[in-house]
């Protein structure tokens, strides 16, 4: 079950499980786990992410919360010129976005950390997330605004997120705190959003 996703250390039994994602015209040949979200299957919102936009043009590239890791990965790949960093407080996630990233020998740009591991003052020119919302409300607006003032100026952020768990307020929500959103697309329940940093 993924209700312990945002766990730091998961009591579930750890299964690695293969999977394999086509985006932008790649194929990632992928390891997800037990105890993280979406295990042996890339979650119909992310899915939905990668089919309405395209990749970034490069840069500092921030996953949030990544999971075990096919975001950030597949910007990687399809990005030679991105540089990215996956954040996840599971701690499980890491380790297998760690693994992936080296499997696709992406290690030298690709970097899988808690947030912990992440130095104060570093910036990004995009983030990119399948946000975790079941957090609920309180503690997903803090996490936004942890990171997304790490934007870079004119830096952008890129998010899916279910209508039926909150998309439309969360765009309104984040206008109000100084980051205008603006809906990129809408598919089967989902949103795809982006940010600005003004």
């Amino acid at each position: 079950m993924d209700e312990h996703y945002f766990s730091a250390d998961p009591t579930v039994a750890f299964k690695r499980a293969p999977v394999v994602a086509d985006v932008w015209g790649h194929e990632l040949r992928l390891t997800s786990g037990s105890g993280v979200f979406a295990q042996g299957r890339v979650d119909i919102g992310t899915a939905i992410l990668f089919r309405e936009t395209a990749p970034p043009a490069g840069g500092r590239i921030l996953d949030l919360g990544c999971g075990w890791g096919v975001i950030g990965l597949a910007i990687a790949t399809a990005v030679p010129d991105a540089v990215v960093t996956a954040v996840d407080v599971n701690e499980r996630a890491v380790l297998l976005a760690g693994e992936n990233a080296a499997a696709l020998g992406l290690a030298d740009r690709f970097t899988a950390t808690t947030p912990d591991g992440v130095a104060a003052g570093t910036s990004y020119d995009e983030i990119w997330s399948n946000p975790p919302i079941r957090i609920g409300k309180e503690a997903l607006h803090a996490l936004l605004l942890t990171w997304l003032p790490r934007l870079a100026p004119g830096g952008r952020a890129v998010m899916v997120v279910g209508k039926n768990l909150g998309a439309d307020s969360l765009q309104r929500w984040l206008g109000e705190q100084g980051f205008p959103t603006t809906r990129l697309a809408s598919a089967k329940g989902f949103r795809v959003l982006e940010t600005r940093r003004a």
